[in-house]
């Protein structure tokens, strides 16, 4: 499942963006190279940052950083989309934090797996070798050749 696809976009009608400005999310940082960054201030380690992890789009990080929020902070959270949205995603990675260990750890941890599974997922793809059949007459002539 691409989760890209399944994370909807909340952008309202009178909200306009200028061409070459993408719409900026809570807790997503975007890296050079394209790829966007989620991460959380962590009020359990003095306020500094905890890194989520790495995402393709910027709505999946901002997906991200909403699980952690909600988590953490419940609905006082300040989080980029509709709670029910949020709710939902947490319960499709079956999200469980045991009690005494840290709801953002055990999130980072899930998103870590995930990316995981797709490299892997992506390399085995990667290494599908396809033969196509040209015939036993090509095959002859290569074998007089040599």
């Amino acid at each position: 499942m691409d989760s890209a696809k399944s994370i909807p976009s909340f952008q309202q009608e009178d909200e306009i963006l200028p061409l070459n400005k993408e719409k900026r999310y809570i807790g997503v940082r975007k890296r050079p190279w394209g790829k966007y960054a989620a991460e959380i201030r962590d009020s359990t380690r003095k306020g500094r940052r905890a890194w989520l992890g790495t995402f393709n789009s910027a709505e999946e990080a901002a997906l991200a950083y909403d699980q952690a929020a909600f988590a953490v902070r419940g609905s006082l959270a300040s989080i980029n989309f509709p709670i029910e949205i949020v709710k939902e995603s947490l319960v499709k990675i079956n999200y469980r934090c045991r009690i005494g260990s840290s709801p953002i750890e055990t999130l980072k941890e899930s998103h870590k797996r995930r990316g995981e599974f797709r490299k892997k997922k992506a390399k085995e793809e990667d290494e599908v070798l396809v033969f196509e059949d040209l015939g036993p007459d090509l095959l002859d002539e290569l074998l007089s050749q040599s």
